[in-house]
């Protein structure tokens, strides 16, 4: 924000009557906020409830509409933008993770006596989101959210398309048979366990195992069960039965001590759509270790060791100098993952962006990403005081941001070469990812490129949920090329009852403050 513009319009909400926008001194002259959205924060929903709103021209600084622009709101997922531009800064949008293996020890002729180390480099897929075209392919909800929100649905990807790479390049090298055993080099970057979820160096469809369940062609009948990826010594059963049409789909999930062993019990109705579920790896390295074993025995390269057990660190070389590489699969760009994190709001990409830094400036510290990210937010003139974070997903209850910090960080990426590669990878209203279904056929359609973010919680003491945020920023298109950022937020607001679709409305109602932002911003044509 230029000098000048910082005065805040400041509105008491009282009652949850939002007060009509008016001019500010220093504002340049803000606009009279759309009635429909003043409609939407009078809701009961919001009595209690803090409004937060920021638009503004990035080129000429002019603010168009602003409500406590310097005062900290809960960001949510909204939090992602600013990690995730950081590692985008440091790692650089065209950065592609290359994840060597190497044959340590000696070759004679297709034998290798000794071992296999796939030396993890932080790599968000391992090429289980991959297109043919070298896209990172997304679905509007994806799998991680599998277990909080229904319609969950999976990409038709093989989670393990990059490890299957990988063990056909090992075979393509000439290795026939490994005497020794097949290592994770997991080195890159201490586990953060402040972090939720936690990143680690190598990652396989998202730490995650994927549950789906498929009624059967009749109520009583057993549910049919899929699941991936198939990896030893997972295993996963079912006793979730099929009920009638129209009654309620609940299907729980347990699993052992160590995780390996998944049971699905419950209920899904009849001619209902799959339902899915997900259940953590407990041991990524481990996990990945015994999917590079069983891929290499499809690739024809035999292994002597036993494919399942820990990742046996402690054999590890010091350094890989002399060591011949016998494969390295090459990920998309850093850009094409961004855009996964934002499109469909990403947790674990979100919060692996720090540790990128860290690595970039040398740590193996996760932490060290935050003086990183520092640097940037100094050089892409965000004043960083007015943001506070402990992770990269927004998901921490210490973190906080102004609305006026985010739209200064969205004016900086205006002003860059990449400004169209970062706005288009963001959720579009009424398009793709977390904004697909909102406002499908009104015209702001395909007009706001904006990321979302929820916190909530449950309110145990009025059996309800506690929404302490659902936030909403990103860029307003303005018509010929133009386009106005801009912040949302509602924090302190709450549902009527404990059902999840009551945050969806809230959700909707503040895509919507979006659309009507957009329209008005086209009228104007400013």
């Amino acid at each position: 924000m230029v000098a000048g513009c910082c005065a805040l319009l400041l509105v008491t909400l009282t009652s949850g009557a939002a007060a009509q926008a008016a001019s500010s001194p220093g504002d340049g002259g803000s606009a009279r906020l759309d009635p429909r959205i003043t409609e939407i924060m009078r809701k009961p929903d919001y009595a209690n409830a803090q409004w937060g709103l920021l638009q503004q021209d990035p080129d000429s600084g002019r603010v168009v509409h602003s409500r406590f622009a310097e005062q900290f709101f809960i960001p949510g997922s909204v939090a992602k933008l600013f990690g995730t531009s950081g590692a985008w800064d440091a790692l650089g949008g065209g950065h592609r993770f290359k994840t060597p293996v190497h044959a340590v020890g000696e070759r004679r002729g297709s034998t290798l006596n000794g071992d296999l180390d796939l030396v993890a480099q932080g790599d968000l897929t391992m090429g289980g989101r991959t297109r043919p075209d070298g896209t990172v392919d997304y679905t509007d909800l994806d799998h991680t959210y599998a277990n909080d929100f229904p319609g969950a649905t999976l990409t038709p990807e093989n989670p393990l398309a990059g490890i299957n790479k990988i063990a056909r390049q090992v075979r393509s090298s000439g290795i026939t048979r490994v005497n020794g055993n097949v290592i994770v080099d997991n080195r890159l970057f201490r586990p953060e366990p402040v972090f939720d979820p936690v990143p680690t160096p190598l990652m396989i469809n998202d730490n995650l195992i994927d549950l789906l369940s498929t009624p059967g062609a009749r109520p009583g009948a057993p549910a049919r069960l899929d699941w991936r990826p198939k990896v030893a010594p997972y295993r996963v059963t079912s006793t979730v039965r099929t009920v009638a049409a129209g009654k309620p789909t609940d299907i729980e999930v347990t699993t052992s001590d160590n995780g390996t062993r998944i049971r699905l019990s419950g209920t899904i109705a009849a001619g209902s759509a799959p339902a899915l579920k997900v259940s953590p790896i407990t041991d990524p390295a481990a996990f990945g270790r015994t999917a590079l074993i069983e891929a290499l025995g499809r690739a024809g390269v035999k292994v002597t060791a036993k494919p399942t057990g820990a990742n046996p660190v402690g054999r590890l070389p010091a350094s890989y100098a002399g060591r011949p590489r016998v494969a390295l699969y090459t990920s998309p760009p850093f850009a094409q993952y961004a855009k996964l994190i934002f499109k469909v709001s990403h947790n674990l990409g979100g919060n692996l962006a720090i540790c990128l830094m860290a690595v970039a400036a040398g740590s193996k510290d996760c932490m060290d990403g935050f003086p990183v990210l520092a640097g940037f937010l100094d050089r892409a003139g965000v004043d960083r005081k007015q943001v506070q974070l402990l992770d990269g997903r927004g998901g921490n209850p210490a973190d906080r941001t102004t609305p006026k910090a985010v739209v200064q960080l969205l004016s900086y990426w205006q002003h860059t070469r990449e400004a169209a590669v970062f706005r288009n990878a963001l959720p579009i209203l009424g398009v793709d990812g977390l904004l697909a279904d909102n406002c499908t056929h009104c015209p702001a359609r395909g007009k706001v490129f904006a990321k979302t973010g929820a916190a909530v919680g449950l309110d145990a003491l009025n059996n309800r949920l506690a929404v302490g945020a659902i936030t909403i920023a990103g860029y307003l298109d303005k018509g010929n090329g133009r386009f106005d950022a801009f912040f949302a937020g509602v924090n302190g607001a709450s549902t009527p009852t404990t059902d999840v679709n009551g945050v969806l409305d809230i959700a909707d109602d503040l895509a919507m403050i979006s659309a009507y932002l957009q329209e008005a911003a086209a009228r104007r044509g400013e």
